[in-house]
């Protein structure tokens, strides 16, 4: 005989085996419904804002650079959790606890040459943003380092830990075989950071990849080199390869390339495309220094300032391979100057077309909205006061370079050092 027993195991009745009726219980009680697969922290809380939680937990690798902080503070605005892995001193990421509201803002000490600390600082994370960069090589870590096997690393963890998406910065001028001016093999940070793009479409094909220009904003390197007193000579000179007449620029203001990335998070046509971060206006070097230091107050009559020809000035060579060679200050104080950053400052932005920040719905600002701002803290007479402002030094802007213009600067730059001599190129 075939037993009927109801849930917990007692016996009800028994029926006979092969009776044509058939007895179920199909009832469910409260005590066995099974809960569903829902990760209540990850849901989204509150009505937007820093006090509240958007549902993403991102990793910012390098939050503590220039675009790092623009990054975090745009992520703790929106409601994002955050962790800032860092390496060495924590209290230089303590200035970073304030983006956030209490709980969003968490760090965690890593190694890009540990699999263990990387793999422990995205384990929790759907976005990871890797914005590590460096302009000089250590002895601890070189570019090869720092622009390859760092950020495939990066890149084959997240994948392996399920990360939704990834973002990695690379640079605009970066090419296997990059434009040369004084070195002649090319710059080698150019060539790595071509190489880190390709490990890390291998290991994550599914990346968001900037390629930057040279970006200004509070604090960045771009400006603190060209003002540093390794960029100038003991006269007030300022030299630039070529006079800077040949080389031309397409600077970023930082804020537009915050925003970019934050707008790429969440727009499902930049998975795996790769975006030109560039400003709006090309200029050549030479006026835009000019302009940068006109700014500033260091006019040719007030401060006695000019343009040198680098290839004529070999102390230019020696500073800047005792700033690059220096066991100390190499990022504070000469901030990562060396003979390949004055390499990359010596060739012109390659631009390939690509999509940009005005395809993520960015508004790019120019330099003359921006760069006065940026320059205010350096400018030289800034303790002066005018009683109008008709009495304040007048600026001229600086003029953006043509296509036409650029093309026959290209045209003229082939012919090298002999365009150092007036009238013979």
């Amino acid at each position: 005989m075939a037993g009927l027993t109801v849930r917990g195991g007692m016996p009800m009745l028994k029926i006979p085996t092969g009776s044509a009726g058939a007895i179920s219980v199909s009832q469910q009680y409260s005590s066995e419904v099974k809960t569903r697969d829902i990760n209540l922290a990850a849901m989204k809380r509150g009505r937007g804002g820093r006090s509240s939680f958007s549902g993403d937990v991102v990793t910012v690798f390098g939050a503590n650079g220039l675009i790092g902080r623009g990054v975090a503070n745009r992520l703790g605005k929106n409601g994002s959790q955050m962790i800032f892995p860092y390496r060495g001193d924590h209290y230089k990421m303590m200035r970073l606890k304030v983006v956030g509201d209490l709980g969003q803002v968490l760090f965690c000490p890593f190694d890009i040459k540990d699999e263990d600390s990387i793999r422990k600082a995205v384990s929790r994370s759907n976005i990871v943003i890797n914005l590590i960069g460096r302009g000089i090589e250590t002895k601890n870590f070189s570019y090869s380092d720092v622009n390859i096997t760092g950020p495939e690393r990066i890149a084959r963890i997240c994948r392996e830990m399920g990360v939704k998406r990834l973002v990695h910065m690379s640079h605009v001028n970066a090419s296997p075989n990059p434009e040369t001016a004084f070195l002649s093999k090319g710059s080698e940070f150019l060539k790595t950071k071509y190489e880190g793009e390709l490990a890390v479409r291998n290991e994550f094909p599914d990346a968001t990849i900037f390629r930057c220009s040279d970006v200004f904003g509070q604090q960045d390197t771009f400006v603190n080199t060209i003002f540093s007193m390794l960029s100038r000579n003991g006269f007030r000179g300022v030299p630039l390869y070529l006079k800077g007449n040949y080389t031309v620029k397409q600077p970023v203001w930082m804020s537009d390339v915050a925003e970019g990335i934050m707008n790429s998070l969440c727009d499902p046509a930049a998975v795996g495309e790769t975006y030109e971060a560039i400003g709006p206006e090309r200029f050549t070097m030479n006026e835009l220094v000019r302009y940068m230091y006109e700014l500033s107050g260091r006019t040719n009559e007030e401060w006695n300032f000019h343009i040198t020809e680098l290839m004529l000035d070999p102390t230019a060579f020696m500073k800047a391979y005792f700033a690059q060679k220096t066991p100390f200050g190499g990022n504070r104080v000469f901030h990562q100057f060396g003979l390949d950053s004055l390499e990359r400052m010596s060739i012109s932005d390659n631009v390939q077309n690509l999509p940009n920040l005005t395809d993520l719905g960015v508004k790019l600002h120019t330099v003359e909205e921006k760069m006065g701002w940026e320059l205010a803290p350096r400018n030289a007479f800034g303790y002066y006061y005018y009683d109008t402002p008709e009495d304040m030094p007048k600026v001229r802007s600086a003029a953006p370079i043509t296509f036409s213009e650029e093309r026959a600067l290209k045209m003229k730059r082939e012919n090298g050092l002999l365009n150092i001599i007036p009238g013979l190129a």
